[in-house]
């Protein structure tokens, strides 16, 4: 454990945030693709420099490649993090928590389908832990005291949540938001909820890579962006400059 995780919490600032809207026009206009996006709002989110987990999660035997699921608000900006960490060898943005038959963009975008907008982290266990993963999502990936949103995003889909693989993950998720929620890291209390025993579906193509492949959308600029050079600053012996992509330049 560094020093920078001994010492008292502190705050990264961000700048105002764009919400994502449908506003298809406009969203085709900046991106030049049929999806949500952007009217502005001023609510300012900063990132939280948290302690690490108190407990982790043993690597399994014969050194495989692990996954973990988290959802935390748009998964643009939460797959473009943890594709700039070391260790992970792949992160999918999809839907966790309702069914195959719902898991769509469009019918996600309801907010009445169960599913969280998620991302699927693939990782080695010999170069980063589960709970190192976890206190990214919770330091700098998202906001997890808010409850049904995340920034300027509102709606079930876009809940703080954690979809353990397995028991040992659920249990290290669970004591963690304890360990947090104890040491008043964020001055509320934290809303992320613990999902177990719940499938994932990959998102759309057009979804993947969404960062590295639109920098210059204004959701993007505002509101995800700010968020890796977060990861930068607050871990920086985790941060890699190339991020590992799902598609092509991969």
């Amino acid at each position: 454990m560094n020093s920078i995780e001994n010492s008292k919490p502190k705050t990264i600032a961000r700048p105002f945030t764009w919400a994502r809207r449908p506003l298809l026009a406009l969203a085709a206009l900046f991106a030049g693709v049929g999806v949500w996006h952007a009217v502005p709002s001023f609510a300012a989110e900063a990132a939280v420099v948290i302690p690490a987990p108190t407990a982790d999660v043993a690597p399994a035997a014969g050194g495989k490649p692990e996954t973990a699921v988290i959802a935390g608000g748009c998964f643009w900006g939460v797959q473009g993090v943890f594709q700039h960490v070391k260790g992970v060898l792949n992160a999918e943005s999809g839907y966790a928590g309702g069914d195959a038959a719902t898991a769509k963009y469009d019918t996600v975008g309801s907010g009445r389908t169960g599913h969280a907008e998620a991302v699927r982290i693939t990782y080695d266990p010999a170069q980063i832990s589960y709970g190192k993963l976890l206190q990214i999502y919770f330091s700098v990936a998202h906001n997890p005291t808010e409850l049904n949103r995340q920034g300027p995003d509102s709606g079930t889909q876009y809940r703080s949540t954690i979809f353990p693989a397995n028991a040992e993950q659920a249990k290290l998720a669970k004591g963690y938001i304890a360990q947090l929620d104890q040491a008043k890291v964020f001055g509320k209390t934290i809303a992320t909820t613990v999902e177990p025993s719940k499938a994932f579906y990959l998102a759309e193509a057009y979804h993947q890579d969404f960062m590295t492949r639109n920098p210059n959308h204004p959701y993007i600029a505002i509101n995800d962006l700010p968020k890796v050079e977060n990861l930068k600053k607050v871990f920086p012996e985790l941060y890699r400059t190339k991020p590992v992509l799902v598609g092509p330049g991969a």
